[in-house]
């Protein structure tokens, strides 16, 4: 059912934990299935050099969590942009169909957090 990545990323997610003086913060939910995303990135000369997740949901969300703060750290904020679900989704090496909301919330909350971010730079 589950790909071998998605497995490990559930089993040793990484990046886990609050980011107390994160420069941007995007938490995006599923009210249907209950899983919760809050996803925390630091920034410096526009990338991100630093991102972690609190996420309670179902071991596909925990993945997609831990895949999506993987894959940005480095990334120019327009380069975490362009992230979607099905990009994520393919990092994982699939996702089964009933799990893919998973990975909207993923993308969501990651270009929330930039949002966020850029907010805070325009005040």
């Amino acid at each position: 059912m589950y790909s071998a990545k998605v497995m490990d990323h559930f089993t040793n997610p990484r990046n886990v934990g609050e980011m107390s003086d994160a420069d941007g913060i995007g938490t995006e939910g599923n009210p249907v299935c209950g899983d919760v995303m809050k996803i925390y990135i630091k920034v410096k000369d526009d990338k991100i050099v630093d991102a972690k997740f609190q996420t309670f949901g179902c071991g596909a969300a925990i993945a997609v969590s831990s895949m999506v703060t993987e894959m940005t750290k480095g990334m120019t904020l327009d380069e975490a942009l362009k992230i979607t679900k099905a990009s994520l989704a393919e990092a994982l090496d699939g996702l089964p169909p009933q799990k893919m909301h998973c990975s909207n919330l993923g993308a969501d909350a990651l270009h929330k957090a930039i949002e966020d971010y850029k907010n805070k730079q325009q005040k």
